[in-house]
């Protein structure tokens, strides 16, 4: 075992834990233990393990097989295809098959079709040795996807696939959006990562046309000045198949021979799907099957008949249903076919209605729900913008179309129908999958069709947020990326995906100018690899796909690890295209690394690992400077001196005037499941801030219930002494505690607020218990939101045994709160010149600084929180390593320890 010599441990020569190296022999009786463990469990329990055992064999061995193939070579003439993860040969990818497939130079190539059910497809290209078919999320499946030079898809591929060098992904989505995509949805951000992560990986993006480019590409997915392939103008190849010769017109309506058409034109009915979840959309077709039936009764039946073309996220509710058999178009007939056939299109918020523009002929919009769904969901095109007729009711749609048989057409909107042509599909003449493939296939010069961003380039930043619990960090991370000057710097986050509510709340609290790198799945390999990482650690290679995987082929200027606790991330970054690379040190980590909690030294092993990449990154960062110096001496084993540097936190003075001025009654957070593995190492430090980002946005509008913490009766004469922080030994609210018992048992009218969570909350309140202060001193839990309780007390106080940067002084110096703090090594700085009260670390001590704030000794200082925001930025960028012309802005500003003042 490698040995490094702990500086900090109490005796000489004690080691920081390294992984130990396991022989494959042990290895394998390992993995064999484990599975004969699995099984037991699955045995000795009810049929849902057996159900979750097998879930996982199927999932291993899916890894298995990806990990087999990424390590084949690459069939330079397998084309894979994939249209909404597999519901069918359908939209873009379908009509550049056919396109392929009748292109002579193009024949050497052979063609596979991912479907979720490929049987009825298999018998149409019997016999086709060029055609074969997958079934999706199968292992030939995923041999396609590893193996295959040419991927193209019209929607995402699985949280697994990352793109090998030599394949060519082609993204052609599925549309211009009408309705709001991306991060212009409520709470979009969530549901971007697995699409972020798949267009970053491109190697051309589709666009219909400049507003698809620029609305949806760039700015609902934020796409501008991170993705580095190339984005298409060059028409969409699905509308290339609405141009229908007689006989191609003939054959479809063959395949509609169900449908009792006759010879009656078609009113298509088209509307999007409606729900929170493209995987599980509203089952409305009761409605819409009423919908047709009121346009049917008020039409020309005669003339017309009413079909029903489902979105592909409601085709399987619908396909079931033998009342919606005489109306229901089938998913196997491309969409843009029928469109071809289609005399009138009556839809709603589908962009199905863009691709019939380039026909020419009318357009309905049957909107009764209008106003919810703006508000909903929102839309680009205001309804005046529309290049047809808003109808509220189906009557209204039926007299429309009576219009459109008296006269053809629909005068009254021709010039905004014009206009709408020339935007939305002016790049679609017929020969747009044509052109897609000289520019991919054949390499062609894609000048013409490339749209460019107008935007100037700007640095660009990722920083690694850490695990968006409600901590310091996470509270230290969001006031940054509100603070930094996003006109300058392109910045990107990067942290593990999660639906626990509280990350979940931290995430929507991100800057909403900043892209979002939600981690979901993980690293590719199989089981024997992933064994070896778990012993050994991952070879460089794997970090290096596992980028990518993540990433794509995002570059970044700047690579910053913001939490600094995790060996995984820190090593991650790492691999990273050339970059500056930073991370930080919130704390005394030497001091961390040896902290106990129940007996345990549980981040002994994940920082001592963290540790060992110091000497990789260009900075390491602490938040303060006494705490660089300690940081600098301890871990000198690791990284030169040089590399030690400063970047205060900064504090956002907005939303802390916000909580603090909340007028509702708060709750308290709801904690996530315990992880008994878990070192809860970025808890280590505390901010006011961090709950409320937790709480999210509603958060602001909480407060804690006067009579639960401060008594009405009691409020004016008694004086109230707060903490806030985790529950968690290197803070020592025990030593306050017993503190206030010398201070209480002597000014009988004061009490003592604690609030937050941790481990050590059993053992706090039976201290209380013990010492008869059951009355005096309250036990909040973490809140919602904490600064009504932070502003209403008279002094807030600290008690801990080492901190780095306590965001919560700054919290409370904002608050114009007293202060008064036990002596630790980096208090100077976490406390600015002038501003509290300093005492020992001893029960005595503490109780000393109490006893001077009710004498009146202890005032509030105040705080220039805009300079010190102003300096904490420009800190930043030096410490990030961005050119030394901050270095006379950082001349001008007065010194961090300066700002606060009498």
């Amino acid at each position: 075992m490698t040995v490094r010599t702990d500086p900090r441990a109490p005796t000489a020569g004690r080691p920081l834990a390294t992984p130990p190296a396991v022989t494959p022999p042990a290895v394998t009786l390992s993995l064999f233990a484990r599975l004969l463990a699995a099984c037991a469990r699955a045995l000795a329990g009810p049929r849902r393990r057996l159900a979750g055992l097998a879930g996982r064999i199927r999932r291993a061995w899916r890894y298995e097989v990806h990990a087999f193939w990424r390590a084949r070579a690459i069939n330079p003439n397998a084309v894979l295809y994939e249209a909404f993860n597999g519901s069918g040969m359908l939209c873009n990818p379908e009509a550049l098959f056919r396109q392929l497939r009748e292109t002579p130079d193009q024949a050497r190539l052979r063609h596979i079709w991912a479907l979720k059910n490929p049987r009825a497809a298999r018998r149409d290209f019997r016999g086709d040795r060029t055609v074969r078919f997958v079934k999706s999320g199968s292992s030939a499946y995923y041999r396609a996807l590893a193996t295959s030079r040419y991927l193209i898809s019209n929607a995402t591929f699985p949280p697994q696939f990352s793109k090998r060098p030599g394949q060519i992904y082609l993204n052609t989505w599925h549309g211009t959006p009408l309705k709001h995509m991306g991060y212009d949805m409520v709470d979009g951000a969530f549901g971007t990562a697995n699409i972020v992560r798949n267009f970053v990986s491109a190697d051309y993006l589709l666009a219909a046309n400049p507003f698809m480019a620029r609305q949806m590409y760039e700015r609902a997915y934020k796409l501008d000045g991170i993705f580095a392939g190339r984005m298409l103008l060059a028409g969409y190849p699905r509308i290339d198949r609405q141009t229908l010769s007689p006989e191609q017109s003939r054959a479809a309506r063959a395949r509609l021979a169900g449908l009792n058409l006759g010879d009656r034109e078609i009113v298509l009915y088209a509307p999007t799907w409606k729900g929170a979840s493209f995987a599980h959309p509203d089952d409305d077709l009761d409605a819409l099957l009423d919908r047709v039936r009121q346009i049917e009764q008020g039409i020309d039946s005669t003339r017309y008949v009413v079909l029903l073309k489902t979105h592909q996220a409601v085709h399987a509710l619908a396909a079931g249903r033998a009342d919606l058999a005489r109306v229901l178009v089938p998913n196997d007939l491309p969409t843009n076919v029928v469109l071809g056939l289609t005399s009138i299109l009556v839809t709603d918020y589908s962009s199905i209605f863009f691709d019939f523009l380039a026909t020419g002929r009318p357009i309905v919009f049957f909107t009764p729900d209008l106003a919810d769904f703006e508000q909903a969901r929102g839309l680009y095109l205001a309804a005046t913008e529309l290049p047809g007729p808003v109808c509220r009711t189906a009557a209204a749609v039926a007299a429309v179309i009576g219009e459109v048989a008296d006269h053809g057409r629909l005068p009254a909107f021709s010039q905004r129908y014009r206009v709408a042509q020339h935007d939305y599909v002016g790049q679609d003449d017929g020969a747009a999958s044509a052109r897609v493939i000289d520019i991919v296939f054949r390499g062609a010069d894609p000048a013409r069709a490339l749209h460019e961003s107008p935007r100037p380039a700007r640095t660009s930043v990722l920083i690694y947020l850490g695990g968006m619990k409600p901590n310091g960090i996470t509270s230290a991370a969001l006031n940054l990326l509100g603070a930094v000057d996003h006109d300058r710097f392109d910045i990107s986050v990067a942290f593990a995906k999660s639906n626990a509510p509280a990350r979940r709340a931290s995430q929507r609290l991100v800057d909403p100018r900043v892209r979002q790198f939600a981690r979901i799945g993980g690293m590719n390999g199989g089981v024997w690899q992933r064994l070896v990482r778990r012993h050994r650690g991952a070879p460089a290679r794997a970090f290096a796909a596992e980028f990518t995987r993540c990433f794509g082929d995002s570059r970044f200027d700047h690579v910053i690890d913001f939490s600094g606790y995790g060996p995984f991330w820190a090593e991650l970054l790492l691999h990273s295209p050339p970059a500056v690379r930073s991370i930080w040190l919130h704390n005394d980590l030497a001091a961390d690394a040896h902290r106990s909690v129940g007996g345990a030294k549980r981040m002994l092993r994940g920082l001592t690992a963290t540790f060992t990449r110091y000497e990789r990154y260009d900075s390491l960062v602490s938040v303060s400077p006494a705490l660089a110096e300690i940081n600098a001496r301890d871990l000198a084993a690791y990284a030169p001196q040089s590399k030690f540097t400063v970047a205060h936190n900064t504090v956002d003075v907005e939303r802390i005037l916000r909580g603090a001025a909340a007028t509702e009654p708060a709750t308290e957070l709801e904690a996530e499941p315990a992880d008994p593995n878990a070192a809860s190492a970025e808890s280590a430090t505390d901010s006011a801030a961090s709950a409320l980002s937790a709480a999210g946005p509603r958060a602001a509008e909480q407060e804690p219930a006067r009579s639960g913490i401060f008594a009405p009766e009691t409020d004016v004469t008694t004086t109230t002494f707060v903490t806030i922080g985790r529950l968690s030994p290197e803070k020592n609210q025990a030593r306050l505690i017993r503190a206030f018992a010398l201070v209480h048992a002597r000014h009988p009218l004061t009490r003592l607020v604690i609030v937050g969570g941790g481990p050590l909350k059993a053992e706090l309140s039976a201290l209380i218990r013990d010492l008869n202060l059951s009355t005096a001193v309250i036990l909040t839990g973490p809140l919602a939101n904490p600064f009504p309780v932070l502003a209403a007390a008279d002094c807030f106080v600290l008690s801990s045994d080492y901190e780095g940067a306590p965001m919560v002084i700054l919290e409370a110096l904002v608050l114009g709160r007293a202060v008064v703090t036990v002596a630790f090594a980096s208090v100077h700085d976490a406390l600015p010149h002038a501003a509290g009260l300093v005492v020992p670390q001893t029960d005595a001590g503490l109780a000393a600084g109490l006893t001077a704030f009710l004498r009146g000794e202890v005032a509030a200082g105040a705080f220039d929180h805009e300079a010190y925001v102003r300096r904490a930025v420009a800190e930043f960028y030096r410490a990030i390593g961005v050119p030394d012309d901050l270095d006379a802005e950082l001349a001008e500003l007065a010194p961090i320890e300066r700002l606060a003042k009498r």
